[in-house]
Formats: structure tokens, sequence, C-alpha cells
């Protein structure tokens, strides 16, 4: 039997649905989740630590292949009592014509988002996140909205072009949606 099969996975996306039906389908076969922000992710991927890897916005190129997944949306974070927390959906144009308004930068390669949603509970700014980063940190004092016209951010599925785990390919189906019992 190989050894586990080591899926790096980056803040915001949350594989338990494909871990779940990977033990259904392979109850002795082994599967180890990692989460890693983007840029461990990645590297990982490269030094070979993880086999494959759930992360944001990569393109196939030479050295890996990518399956997108699906896109999400982006919102904006506000501290709960501001300005922006009582809009229900701003733009970004909205967003840049708010003089009081610190648009944070958000550094996902390295980080989590945890960091700015603290800056932001602190009444620092506010931060622009994909909405499931948003999701994964929220807290009573700040709040999401909506935001049309800034950029989505796609999930893929990440792996080397040479050398890729035997299990990979089972994984690829499951993340595809693939029945037990159908084939490629």
């Amino acid at each position: 039997m190989p050894d586990p099969l080591i899926v790096a996975f980056v803040p915001g996306v949350t594989p338990g649905k494909w871990e779940r039906t990977w033990r259904e389908r392979r109850p002795r076969g082994r599967l180890e989740l990692r989460p890693h922000t983007q840029a461990e992710a990645l590297a990982a991927l490269d030094d070979g630590t993880v086999h494959m890897a759930l992360a944001r916005d990569v393109l196939p190129d030479d050295d890996h292949h990518a399956i997108p997944l699906y896109r999400e949306a982006a919102v904006v974070v506000a501290p709960k009592g501001s300005l922006v927390a009582g809009v229900g959906e701003l733009s970004l144009d909205d967003l840049a014509g708010l003089d009081d308004v610190t648009v944070l930068p958000v550094d996902l390669q390295g980080g989590t988002g945890a960091e700015a949603i603290e800056l932001v509970a602190a009444n620092v700014g506010v931060a622009v996140l994909p909405q499931s980063v948003a999701r994964a940190h929220s807290r009573k004092d700040v709040v999401a909205r909506p935001l049309s016209g800034a950029p989505d951010t796609g999930i893929a599925l990440v792996w080397p072009t040479r050398d890729a785990h035997p299990l990979c390919d089972e994984f690829i189906g499951i993340v595809r949606g693939r029945t037990a019992n159908s084939s490629r």
C-alpha cells in the first residue's frame, strides 16, 4: 500500500466532504490533510512534503497540473458599528469613494486572513477577503458585506506533473464528483 496521500489546503477551503468520501471508499487508505498558507502549500508541493494542494488562483504550468474547482466572491469585512457595516452591498467604487475608510492590505500568500480581521476588529480599517476566509475567521465584532466589482478567487486542486503519488488520480475523481463505480 502506498504511503498516505498528503493534501495541503489553504485558509477558507474546507476539504471535509472530500475526506469523508475518501474514507467511505478507502477505509484503509490513509489521507492526511494539512492546513497551510498559500506560500507554504506551494512550497510543500514543490519540495514533496505534500502530494497535492487545494490552493487559490493557481494555473497549470510545466511543473504543476491544476484543476479549477470553484470560484468565490469577495466580501468587505468591517467593524460592526461602522458605516460600511450598515450597508447591504458595496461596490469597489463605493468603497474607494469613502474618505474615512482605510482598506487594509491582506496577505493571503503568507497569511491566513486572521491578521487582517484582527485589525478590522480594532477599528483600523476594512479588509477585502474571499468570502470563505471571512467566514472562517468570523467574529462578533465584525461583519462581512458583499462587494461587487471586486475580483473573485478560484480554488484549484494542484499536483506535480512529474512523479505524482499513485493515489492522486483517486483523489481527483473524488474532488470532481465521480462515483465509486464511474471510470475516467
